[in-house]
């Protein structure tokens, strides 16, 4: 395997055993980007001057007897997160040319940890879309088929890790913003708990950056290895140092076991909401099958798991909240006008979207209430099994489709048209509760697509689906660059 694909951890030994020194390997993908980033166009904001500058100084920082966990590592960060010396638009033209103050906190904790930043990655507008495109920076395309799309709204990193530009990324989810890009190009990421990864530094411009709690939404990892998502989730964990920081340090519990065989595990490929396509359904077999034939324990159903019908409403719901609030006032009441004429036996999923937009405070507590229900039936299901094994989305990557309407938007599932956004239910499964859940690829569709499954596990136990993952990265192989 070429360099620039080596995982972090393997840089790291090189840099460490003195075979490469970072400047090469900045270098190296620099070369890389150049050469092959106009057909992906991952990197939308490069930094390749200061990026060489940071190559050097990890390089004399070694040379001094350092040895941070990323030092000299290339690395890049997701468009949203704000970044001294580069703009943070959001994908809004509006924004174009806002210019943050400060970095971002995980920006702040990978240049203390040693890496070395190579650009900013591409999102769509406002970060609101399962695709990476929007008006400033264009479209990034998926590095296995440039006619699809790479996903979003962690699609640019996705595509540049797939790409072998830098060896690692830093994105954000709220509706599978991690682990949609990560499955559509073949690559690793991991959802945190809710609160693990403080998001100061990752909000709309112009800011201000505070030290806000948003819900459902997280920052986390993504890179070409289960083992890299926990050294830099390592990095990025730990609570704001502007608030809970000032109180406590973070020390997350180990993984529950250290062997495939001692695992108990869920293994779920149907919603009652919307069908998985054969190409997802035989990675989640896969999967299954390299965990029986592994040792563990295998359940396809279970009585505790909560309701995924009313799981998926309630998501639909504290999701599309909040999105309103910056729409203007006629907007919002042709929303109200819309919701209003909804019929009471409407329980569809573009009811429950209609609703949740106007929903009132009390109307916003009640379901915060219900999702207390659904977290502790979550916890009563970790009791008994360590890991629950589900699809990301139903399809592998979806052809390029930028019909300005996005209601009018369809995707394709083995044949049927189904809602387009009917497909996040999947990533509801685990932001509803605010669980961790770690992407991994699975192998490839009958296309040559990747396919990717989520590991879902308990609150706070991250490094569970962590381990897993590096187990099962043994068991049925993991990243593959593109063909």
């Amino acid at each position: 395997m070429e360099r620039i694909f080596l995982t972090a951890e393997k840089m790291t030994a090189a840099l460490r055993a003195g075979d490469v020194t970072s400047a090469e390997l900045t270098d190296e993908a620099i070369a890389r980007i150049e050469r092959d980033d106009k057909a992906i166009n991952a990197i939308c904001v490069p930094d390749f001057d200061r990026a060489r500058a940071a190559a050097r100084r990890a390089d004399q920082a070694r040379a001094d007897g350092e040895d941070r966990p990323l030092l000299g590592i290339p690395v890049t960060v997701k468009e949203s997160y704000d970044v001294v010396g580069m703009p943070t638009t959001w994908g809004m033209p509006a924004h174009r040319d806002f210019m943050p103050a400060e970095d971002a906190v995980q920006v702040s904790r990978l240049k203390a940890a040693g890496a070395v930043v190579l650009g900013k990655t591409n999102v769509p507008l406002g970060l609101q879309d399962i695709q990476s495109f929007n008006e400033i920076y264009g479209t990034t395309n998926n590095p296995w088929d440039h006619s699809r799309t790479s996903g979003g709204s962690s699609g640019g990193s996705a595509a540049a890790l797939a790409s072998g530009f830098g060896a690692l990324s830093i994105g954000s989810d709220i509706a599978g913003s991690l682990r949609t890009p990560a499955h559509f190009c073949g690559v690793y990421a991991h959802k945190p708990t809710l609160g693990l990864a403080a998001t100061r530094g990752m909000v709309p411009p112009p800011g201000p950056a505070l030290p806000a709690e948003p819900d459902l939404a997280v920052v986390g990892p993504m890179a070409r290895s289960a083992r890299d998502l926990r050294l830099l989730l390592d990095v990025m964990a730990g609570p704001d140092e502007l608030t809970h920081g000032v109180a406590y340090e973070l020390t997350l519990p180990p993984a529950r076991h250290e062997r495939l065989g001692d695992f108990r595990v869920l293994v779920l490929d149907e919603h009652p909401f919307i069908p998985t396509g054969s190409a997802v359904r035989a990675g989640v077999r896969r999967v299954a099958d390299a965990l029986a034939d592994g040792g563990a324990h295998v359940e396809r159903h279970s009585p505790l798991l909560p309701d995924l019908a009313e799981a998926a409403m309630l998501y639909r719901q504290l999701l599309f909240s909040s999105s309103v609030a910056r729409f203007p006032v006629e907007e919002y009441e042709q929303v109200r006008a819309r919701a209003a004429g909804l019929s009471a036996d409407d329980q569809s999923l573009d009811a429950a979207l209609l609703r949740g937009m106007v929903c009132s405070h009390r109307d916003w507590i009640e379901a915060n209430n219900r999702r207390e229900l659904h977290r502790h039936g979550w916890r009563q299901l970790f009791a008994e099994f360590d890991a629950v094994v589900c699809p990301i989305t139903p399809t592998p990557a979806f052809p390029h489709d930028h019909n300005p309407d996005p209601r009018e938007r369809r995707i394709d599932i083995d044949g049927v048209e189904y809602p387009y956004f009917d497909q996040l239910v999947w990533a509801g499964v685990a932001t509803m509760p605010g669980l961790p859940a770690t992407a991994i690829p699975t192998g490839r569709s009958p296309e040559g697509l990747p396919v990717g499954v989520q590991l879902i596990g308990p609150m706070f136990e991250d490094r569970t689906p962590l381990r897993l993952a590096e187990l099962l990265e043994q068991e049925i192989g993991g990243f593959q660059a593109p063909e």
